[in-house]
């Protein structure tokens, strides 16, 4: 396991494919370990994770994205954000307790929206409905309808050892257009797909990535690039707590001292909570109006 929590990419370089094998483990650990979630939430979450991660190296950009999975079940909101250097975090916010263990119980009826925040660049927003059997599908099925590239992925969690992951092949369209070249293309993806759909979890969870990738393709010409670390970031702060806390009326900080002693704010994500007492607020109530 001393190479998870990585992103590796690797090109097919003679079947004009590419694909992405991700693995994590203390990231995965890090988003669920504050959170009494259901197994099937934790396993529904990891493989968001790990399709993030994926997403993220696919759609080749600098800057943060955000995916989120909301519906009408159990699970109203489910999200995993992140930034093209492998920094994530991510939370589910549960409506009613359930038994729910599948995409379809737990989301209900519901989109995927994809946001992609680049530092240079206006935002853009995807949106695909959440009606296929699984998240990798639904993912598949983004791909066609948006980038209109074809594109298989894999996703696997395995909540009990805290570990998830997942697998990516995509089409890279070459050639000079014609059909007897675009029919060798996608023969070529079909027979990478059919290689990849023999990948087990427990592979998955127990190899490092050049044994996986061997084992996979060891018939394929595979250039394996150098692989990214993946972490988790949660992101809050001290600081923004307070630059939150700034935004209220200093009459109303006032009262909530004098009411409670104190103010706290706990983060959605990884459940820390910040204290601050009248001395560390004195900036923000100094100027109340009498």
């Amino acid at each position: 396991m001393s190479q998870f929590n990585v992103l590796n990419r690797y090109l097919f370089t003679d079947a004009h494919a590419r694909g992405e094998l991700v693995q994590l483990s203390s990231s995965f650990n890090s988003i669920i370990k504050n959170h009494n979630y259901p197994v099937a939430v934790e396993k529904l979450l990891g493989e968001l994770l790990s399709a993030t991660c994926l997403l993220t190296a696919t759609l080749k950009f600098e800057g943060d994205i955000t995916v989120q999975l909301q519906g009408d079940g159990p699970v109203g909101y489910m999200s995993v954000s992140g930034n093209n250097n492998q920094q994530m975090r991510g939370i589910a916010k549960m409506k009613e307790e359930t038994s729910a263990d599948s995409l379809q119980t737990l989301i209900g009826k519901g989109t995927m929206i994809i946001t992609i925040r680049p530092t240079v660049g206006e935002a853009y927003q995807g949106v695909v409905a959440l009606d296929k059997d699984n998240l990798a599908d639904c993912l598949a099925h983004y791909f066609e309808v948006s980038e209109q590239i074809p594109t298989k992925i894999w996703l696997f969690s395995d909540t009990e050892k805290q570990l998830t992951g997942g697998a990516l092949v995509q089409l890279l369209p070459d050639g000079d257009g014609s059909v007897e070249n675009k029919q060798k293309q996608i023969s070529d993806f079909e027979h990478l797909c059919q290689l990849t759909n023999t990948i087990k979890a427990e592979e998955l969870f127990s190899l490092e990535a050049e044994a996986l990738l061997y084992r996979l393709y060891h018939q394929e010409a595979v250039n394996i690039f150098e692989p990214q670390a993946v972490s988790y970031v949660c992101g809050c702060s001290a600081d923004k707590c307070l630059s939150a806390i700034s935004q209220i009326e200093p009459s109303e900080i006032k009262a909530i001292l004098a009411e409670q002693g104190k103010i706290s704010m706990t983060c959605d994500y990884c459940v820390t909570t910040y204290d601050f007492d009248e001395l560390s607020l004195q900036n923000f109530i100094s100027d109340v109006r009498h």
